[in-house]
Order: structure tokens, then C-alpha cells, then sequence
């Protein structure tokens, strides 16, 4: 037999092997995901109590919702229109969802009463509307030719949807709905509202010219001292007596108005609050520059402040894209109101769980995304703060 090769060995000073020691490996369960699950979990007799009680809870629900939404649900019916057969979604009524309801009304939900045969129009609008979103939130497209694509694309979007032009059949405002009403109202009530918002933040600090301060502030507690359905009942009924006789006004631009005034003043308010949080240094370096009021404030001191007041502001944005949901009170269908009517018929009436997770899916894609996106701002405007 040959024997063993010998291992090598470190001599010391004295002219003595010293064995050699291999690096010593941390704990199993002091890292990766045991030692999380350790630390956060289960580092003490209550929380390890708490994690599972929490456990179960999550555990049978998962598997609830599965059971319904999935192993027992029924994904299509027969028939069609006023002839489709809902009584296999009756039968289980309880024990599991009936998804058939979303393959029948998905196009009434998502496009409302537009013609159906011209729905590829409202579609290609969306499309549109998540290009520019997409387009808009990267850094390197911020210049001012991101203006000049806004304008073009919002005026294919007229075109699309109103059409009378290029040979595409005139659709009356009446009949849009669902998914690019939400989407019109909330881009041009966010793309209106957060300027304004800016001027009168601005206003309400001026010390020069108290009557602008004064009006600034009668708006915005005014504002903020109503509900939103009353300012889109007094856009849709009381604004109306005001006008000369024979002048109208679009519902769904009174509708757009009293959203842009509802959120710029609570959005001024948000910016007022990151203008009082910049230090006072940054006014008075800038006066020292011999800045004019306009250059101080429009390369200094608002980009500072609108920083730090990012998470609200897309607080803000979240709620009021959500808030488009009441121009219900005026009668025009947006996507929440059109999957309510989706179920009105005979024979979906009971099946409104379905039709709203349907939309509540759609506005949490869209929020979340507006969530993420303030986030990663957030995270590389503050890169420069990090230690």
C-alpha cells in the first residue's frame, strides 16, 4: 500500500511545524435564510407563538382562496348575451368563483358603452397612455422633447377617441367609459393639478403681497374642507347656471376641472410642507448669488423641496387616481362603475366578487407601479445623502 502523502506544515520561529488551522465557517443558523427566519421569527417564545398563530391563519386562507378561485371555479358558461346559461355558476355559488362573468363583460368593464366593433380604439389608447407613463419615468428622457411627445400623443389619443377624422366613425363622449375614462381624468388631472399646486403653495408663503396669500389660502381650506362628490355635483349642476345662455361645457370637462382643483390643493399643501423643510441656508445662498426670486426658487429651492416631499406626493397621486371612481355621481362610467353595471343583468346579478377583483387587480397594477417608481426616485435623489 502507498502510504498517505504527508501535509504540509507551517513552521514556526523555533524551527516547529505549527498545524495548519482552516478558516472557521459561522453558525448554520446564525445565517442565510435559518438565520433570518431566527431573528425575525422566531428569536423568543412570543414571537415564535405569534409567527405560527399568523402562519395558520395566512395558510388556510391561501388555501381557501385557492379552493374558490381556482380548483372549484368555473371559467366559462354556455351561451352567449342575453342567452348565456349561468346555472353552473350558480350551482357552486359560495364554494367557488365564476371567472365566466370576466370572459362575457371584460370589454363592457374595460371599454363601457364604446361601439363594440371600434374597441380597438379605447384599446390602443391605454396602450398609449402606459407608453408615455413608461417614457416619462425614465431619467433620460426628461428634456423638452418629452413635452412635444405628450402633446402628440395626447392628440392621437383625441383622435382615437373621438374619431370624425381619417375615416374613424365620430363616438359622442357619452358612450366612453371604463378604463381610459380612469386613465383620462387621473394623467390630466395629475398633469394640471401638480403645477398649479406648486403656484399656490408658492403664494401662500409670500410675505410681499398679502392678497395673493390670502386667496391662496381661502382656496386651499376651502377645498380641503369638501368632499369631492360635492365639488363634482356643483361641477355638474350649479356650474352650469352660471354660463350664458346656449354655452355648455362637456360633463366629463366639468368633471376634469373640479378634479384638478381638488387635488392642487391638497398637493399644494404637501409642497408647502417640503418648502418649510428646506433649511434656511439654501434662501439665503441663493440670495447671496444675486438670484432673482424666479431663479432661486426654480433651480434651487423647489427641486430641493420636491425631493423630500416625494412619498407624500405620490400619496397623493395614488388617492386621486383612485378618487376618479365618483365622477359616478355625474354619470359618467369609469372602470369601477362599469364593472358595477356588468352585473345588473339577470343573470350575473350575485356575482359581484368577481367583477371587482377583476378592477381591483387593474388598480393595483397601476398603483403599485406609481409606488415602486417613487420609491426608486426616492432611493436616487437621497443616493448622495448615503454614508
Amino acid at each position: 500500500m502507498t502510504p498517505p502523502p504527508a501535509q504540509s506544515a507551517t513552521l514556526g520561529a523555533n524551527g516547529m511545524p505549527v498545524p495548519s488551522e482552516e478558516p472557521r465557517r459561522p453558525p448554520v443558523l446564525s445565517v442565510g435564510l435559518l438565520g433570518w427566519l431566527r431573528a425575525n421569527l422566531f428569536s423568543s417564545w412570543l414571537n415564535t407563538a405569534v409567527t405560527l398563530v399568523l402562519a395558520y391563519f395566512v395558510i388556510s386562507w391561501a388555501l381557501g382562496l385557492i379552493s374558490w378561485g381556482v380548483i372549484n371555479a368555473v371559467w366559462d358558461v354556455p351561451g352567449t348575451g342575453a342567452q348565456v346559461d349561468t346555472s353552473a355558476c350558480r350551482a357552486i355559488r359560495g364554494e367557488g368563483a365564476c371567472w365566466a362573468l370576466i370572459g362575457e363583460k371584460y370589454r363592457f368593464i374595460l371599454f363601457g358603452l364604446y361601439p363594440f366593433d371600434e374597441q380597438w380604439r379605447p384599446a390602443l389608447v391605454v396602450v398609449i397612455f402606459v407608453a408615455l407613463y413608461v417614457v416619462s419615468a425614465m431619467r433620460r428622457f426628461w428634456n423638452r422633447w418629452l413635452g412635444l411627445v405628450w402633446i402628440a400623443a395626447l392628440t392621437v389619443i383625441g383622435v382615437l377617441m373621438w374619431g370624425g377624422v381619417f375615416g374613424l366613425r365620430f363616438v359622442e363622449q357619452e358612450r366612453w367609459g371604463g378604463l381610459p375614462i380612469t386613465l383620462i381624468l387621473s394623467t390630466f388631472g395629475i398633469a394640471f393639478a401638480f403645477p398649479l399646486s406648486i403656484l399656490v403653495a408658492l403664494g401662500r408663503r409670500q410675505t410681499s403681497m398679502p392678497a395673493v396669500k390670502a386667496l391662496c389660502v381661502v382656496y386651499i381650506e376651502l377645498i380641503r374642507g369638501v368632499p369631492l362628490i360635492s365639488l363634482l355635483f356643483m361641477a355638474s349642476v350649479m356650474f352650469p347656471l352660471f354660463l350664458p345662455e346656449g354655452m355648455n361645457i362637456d360633463k366629463l370637462l366639468r368633471a376634469q376641472v373640479a378634479i384638478i382643483l381638488f387635488a392642487a390643493a391638497y398637493l399644494a399643501e404637501v409642497v408647502r410642507g417640503g418648502l418649510q423643510a428646506l433649511p434656511r441656508g439654501q434662501y439665503e445662498a441663493a440670495d447671496a448669488l444675486g438670484l432673482s426670486y424666479w431663479q432661486k426658487t426654480g433651480f434651487i429651492v423647489l427641486p430641493q423641496a420636491l425631493r423630500l416631499v416625494i412619498p407624500p406626493l405620490v400619496n397623493t397621486f395614488i388617492g386621486m387616481f383612485k378618487d376618479t371612481s365618483l365622477v359616478l355621481i355625474i354619470g359618467i362610467f369609469d372602470l369601477l362603475n362599469t364593472a358595477k353595471t356588468s352585473i345588473i343583468e339577470p343573470a350575473w346579478q350575485g356575482f359581484g366578487i368577481e367583477a371587482y377583483l377583476f378592477v381591483s387587480a387593474i388598480y393595483f397594477v397601476f398603483c403599485f407601479a406609481m409606488s415602486k417608481y417613487s420609491q426608486d426616485l426616492e432611493a436616487e435623489f437621497n443616493r448622495h445623502r448615503r454614508r
